[in-house]
């Protein structure tokens, strides 16, 4: 039998600052956690990897069908870089209180500390209450040194850059960029296959047991990229029915698309899997003689031997459209 579109059942992360939003927004309302932070949607990291809920492949893991599938189901390319690891980790993230301040190493430095990959990730903002803000990057030139004597003064805040947020802000976070979401906020992530993070800063926040959380100081110093950038927020425009770019770099390419009638969709020359978030609506998806319902909250992988579909929404639908190029 032949791939199809795959669904995956969501990996639900229990989080100290997680909220209720992926239940009551974007149709989680199975979690039986009483604050699912993270819904892990399409996953290949190991501990955590997604398990498919739909169609004859049901039950097998995506580690699983890479091994069997290869390149038919990832892309050639893909296959060849990364074997049966899937090199994306897709999520949907719900911050009802302010996430630890951190930063992720790159690839080089996750090599050599911890034999894994970096994590070069985005954001895109979902919905956010009113005032709601992101920290991302310096607000001024910094050194380690002026960093570092911030950080024991307990003012490192004094000098990160504070983002204010609405439906649709756009965040690229390469690996270095210090960044955390801040309360309010419900927004997808795209990142690198790699659960590498290193806690800079935690507002003197306490665990269940009254301890203070594990900071990643010294680990953390020579993983920041201390350059300031005027501007951080992806700015990019959007024409209805018509995929717009939101983020493209080596590791993957986000578009977004907004659309009210059919769009057809031809993938003959991309050599890599992509995969649909939606954001808003539902759609239906037509790959051949066979068709897959999608709704609001749900992400499907397709297969990288799919090369034509037509997506048809039931109502005015958002999604995210990403793939390895």
């Amino acid at each position: 039998m032949s791939l199809y579109p795959l669904k995956f059942t969501p990996i639900l992360k229990d989080k100290i600052w997680g909220g209720s939003k992926l239940k009551t927004v974007l149709n989680k309302d199975f979690s039986p956690l009483p604050n699912a932070g993270e819904s892990w949607e399409i996953s290949g990291v190991e501990g955590d990897i997604s398990v498919v809920s739909n169609g004859f492949l049901a039950g097998n893991d995506l580690e699983e069908l890479i091994e069997i599938y290869m390149g038919d189901l990832v892309g050639d390319k893909v296959y060849e870089n990364f074997g049966i690891e899937f090199p994306l980790l897709i999520k949907f993230i719900d911050a009802n209180d302010v996430l630890s301040i951190q930063v992720h190493p790159d690839d080089e430095l996750s090599k050599e500390r911890h034999n894994a990959y970096g994590k070069t990730e985005m954001w895109y903002v979902i919905e956010a209450d009113k005032g709601s803000e992101l920290i991302v990057g310096f607000n001024q030139d910094i050194s380690k040194e002026e960093y570092l004597a911030k950080l024991e003064e307990g003012k490192l805040e004094d000098i990160l850059n504070n983002a204010p947020v609405k439906e649709g802000s756009c965040f690229f976070i390469p690996a270095g960029r210090v960044h955390a979401i801040g309360k309010g906020i419900l927004l997808a992530e795209i990142q690198q296959t790699s659960d590498v993070t290193y806690r800079m800063y935690d507002f003197n926040r306490t665990d269940d047991a009254g301890n203070p959380r594990e900071l990643h100081t010294e680990l953390a110093v020579d993983a920041i990229d201390y350059s300031y950038e005027k501007k951080y927020e992806t700015t990019y425009e959007t024409e209805i029915n018509k995929a717009s770019e939101l983020v493209r770099c080596p590791y993957f390419t986000t578009n977004i698309l907004e659309f009210d009638q059919p769009v057809e969709k031809d993938y003959l020359e991309l050599d890599s899997f992509v995969i649909y978030m939606c954001l808003e609506g539902d759609l239906e998806i037509t790959y051949g003689e066979d068709s897959l319902s999608v709704a609001k909250g749900e992400s499907v992988l397709i297969p990288a031997i799919i090369n034509n579909l037509t997506l048809t929404p039931k109502s005015k639908t958002k999604i995210l459209e990403i793939y390895i190029k």
